[in-house]
């Protein structure tokens, strides 16, 4: 394990701990985590899931993601905002999801909210207008942050809108998830990969 905390996979490639041991998360890291994604559906469904995980460990989201997608028709914000009681008793029934009440509540008014941001340029747009001037430029875990003056704001924004369940926290996960932030750590095999930001940010040097 380098100092950084990064460990060295059998294949050379640095990755923090928390995405080298298990293969499901290593892959998530590797194709997934960071990477831009500026579509509705794609950002509905990491905002969705990203409020689900509050509480919980990521590794459990992201082995429950299939059923997450199965269970709320593949994210579509129009179906899921049809959603009634008949369908909420469905989803408190469904044991391969995670059965909260008020995060299953929140998410069909997030669907609805969606389309409702339709006519101020969509979901993705929006999210994305609350990208940083700059980037963090973390060397070891404990300098990734875990929320920003934009999350906050982007926070305080979405509220406005109508969503729940989009704290700063929570948004700020959503901003790294998405690639409008890159925390990727500086020695990681992924920094910089998403074409988003630049490996190194002009204030860091190497």
């Amino acid at each position: 394990m380098a100092a950084t905390g990064m460990i060295i996979g059998q294949d050379g490639l640095a990755r923090p701990a928390w995405a080298a041991i298990d293969p499901l998360l290593q892959a998530y890291y590797d194709a997934e985590w960071g990477m831009p994604v500026r579509d509705e559906r794609g950002v509905f469904e990491r905002l969705t899931l990203e409020a689900f995980q509050s509480g919980l460990s990521w590794a459990t989201i992201l082995r429950k993601r299939p059923a997450f997608r199965a269970a709320f028709d593949g994210f579509d914000p129009e179906r899921v905002a049809a959603y009634g009681d008949s369908d909420v008793a469905r989803l408190m029934a469904d044991a391969g999801i995670v059965r909260n009440r008020r995060k299953i509540d929140a998410t069909i008014a997030n669907a609805r909210a969606t389309i409702a941001l339709r006519a101020a340029g969509g979901l993705a747009d929006f999210v994305w207008s609350f990208r940083p001037a700059t980037t963090p430029a973390p060397r070891t875990q404990a300098e990734v942050p875990t929320q920003s003056l934009e999350s906050t704001a982007l926070s305080k924004a979405l509220k406005s809108k109508g969503f729940a369940h989009v704290g700063p926290t929570t948004m700020f996960a959503l901003m790294e998830a998405i690639g409008i932030v890159d925390t990727h750590l500086l020695d990681s095999h992924r920094r910089g990969t998403s074409g988003v930001w630049p490996p190194y940010p002009d204030s860091v040097s190497g």
